[in-house]
């Protein structure tokens, strides 16, 4: 059988684009800080309200979506080609990654000290927002983002058979027939394509060096950036490997895989750390999200423009909106069979469950080290950074050795499940007609899963957690206009559904 072909003009552009922004990051990394963290500037104040109330429409709009009418159209006339188990764990490792590992365990370190809304720093109210603000980052309104261009593209896909597994796919509505091939989805899918790598490129580059720190902590040396490249190389290596083998045998064995080892290992802190403490926090973090969701998702900060707004969620919004197309191609392939109310509610029931839990457990329990001083995660923050401190809070567990090496091993599966489903969107988008059934060629997924790495392992060499956000949030501004189109693009196409 013939191998698809690729897009051509799409796969060059995007290429080029990769090459210009990572050769000045890595052969300039000084000259190229500051300016692309002044753009991160210019753009969230700016724009930041923007992503605000996108993520409100997303919400509303796909509350209207799910409820209605709409709600049980299916998305192709087959069975489901996978267990809910399999199908819910694919998406979710998509959607998350290894980064989670990292984020849950010392977000609220970054909080506490500034807490938002006028909290003194340190105070129980201080604490209370600080361990709510992580959960709702990564909660409902990001699968909500997720969601949103899964149905869009998914819907022309299945049920209009549009062979095209592409971003663009989603302004089938707009587009019109054979719109998909026009220059105006050209410039939506170099869009997503971009933005998926800036995405990427943002989560690797965290993962990555938290890995190296486990490592060296557990083999007793110090982490370094030959350490963290040789993480990254082994990591690339690994999902090159799963997105070569494919949908069936690659991504979804390790999917499962990482689902299993994620939850051993939260049920081993669990267990093991303060149980109590971390129950009854969690359940008192929950409670304190839902009182003020409403609150969260509306504060724009106009009167003490403290830059919390700006310098966080605007951040997660822009992070979400960055791999929102992408997951939405990736979900897309994995559905086929389910109606839209299927795939809504599980995402965003599933994806931020998943997520809570992360949060719940590690987040809880690295605060629970700060309030008994076995460890002062906030001192060891500004003293070694995020990375050197997750290792340090996996050491103060029991049997610690072992939580050392299932940590990593954790992560790597993390990263091999997140972009081996990258690569493989990658391929899709560039790849001229993919019809239902059919993947893109496997030279062309390896071929991605080795340019994912470039730009991660460039904001490693240039350094900082500002270079990081400041990328995803440059490559996310196009999508959030393409976001609003896709949304209109998919209600037209539902009302001349019959």
């Amino acid at each position: 059988m013939q191998e698809p072909k690729i897009e051509r003009n799409l796969f060059v552009a995007a290429v080029v684009i990769v090459a210009a922004v990572s050769l000045p990051l890595l052969f300039y990394a000084e000259q190229a800080e500051p300016i692309v963290s002044d753009i991160y500037d210019w753009i969230a104040n700016n724009f930041g309200v923007f992503y605000q109330l996108f993520a409100l429409a997303t919400i509303f709009f796909l509350i209207w979506l799910t409820f209605g009418r709409y709600g049980q159209v299916r998305l192709g006339d087959e069975e489901p080609d996978y267990s809910t188990f399999s199908w819910v764990g694919m998406l979710f490792c998509a959607g998350t990654g290894a980064s989670l590992l990292v984020w849950s365990g010392v977000e609220w370190a970054y909080y506490i000290n500034a807490p938002p809304y006028g909290a003194e720093a340190g105070s129980t109210a201080a604490i209370s927002w600080a361990v709510s603000y992580g959960p709702f980052h990564w909660g409902v309104t990001a699968w909500c983002f997720y969601a949103l261009p899964t149905i869009a593209i998914a819907y022309p896909y299945y049920v209009k058979k549009v062979p095209y597994l592409r971003a663009s796919t989603a302004l089938h509505g707009i587009l019109g027939p054979n719109g998909e091939n026009g220059w105006i989805a050209r410039i939506v899918d170099l869009a997503t394509m971009i933005a998926l790598l800036g995405g990427a490129g943002t989560s690797l580059g965290v993962i990555a060096p938290t890995i190296a720190a486990t490592i060296a902590a557990l083999i007793g040396i110090d982490t370094s950036l030959a350490l963290e490249l040789l993480v990254m190389f082994f990591s690339i290596g690994l999902f090159a490997t799963s997105v070569y083998i494919g949908l069936d045998r690659g991504i979804k064995r390790l999917s499962d895989l990482n689902v299993f080892l994620a939850l051993g290992l939260l049920a081993f802190i669990l267990v093991v750390g303060p149980t109590l403490f971390i129950l009854k926090m969690s359940t008192e973090t929950f409670g304190f999200m839902l009182q003020n969701f409403v609150r969260m998702m509306t504060w724009t900060d106009a009167v003490d423009d403290t830059g919390f707004v700006e310098a966080w969620t605007i951040f997660y919004w822009a992070w979400w909106i960055s791999f929102a197309p992408p997951i939405g191609i990736f979900v897309t392939r994995i559905s086929r069979g389910r109606t839209i109310r299927q795939v809504v509610w599980n995402m965003l029931l599933f994806g931020s469950l998943g997520c809570w839990l992360f949060y719940f457990v590690l987040g809880n329990y690295s605060l629970s080290l700060q309030l008994t001083d076995v460890l002062s995660v906030t001192d060891s923050m500004d003293e070694a950074g995020m990375y050197v401190t997750i290792a340090r809070i996996i050491e103060t567990l029991p049997i610690g050795a072992v939580a050392l090496f299932l940590f990593p091993v954790v992560g790597i599966i993390s990263v091999a499940t997140t972009y081996d489903s990258a690569s493989y969107t990658l391929a899709s988008t560039a790849t001229a007609e993919l019809r239902d059934g059919d993947h893109p060629a496997r030279w062309h997924r390896l071929f991605w899963a080795a340019v994912l790495g470039i730009l991660p392992i460039c904001m490693m060499v240039v350094g900082g957690l500002q270079i990081i956000r400041s990328g995803v949030l440059i490559a996310s501004l196009p999508l959030l206009f393409v976001g609003v189109a896709m949304a209109v693009a998919l209600s037209l196409a539902l009302r001349k559904h019959e």
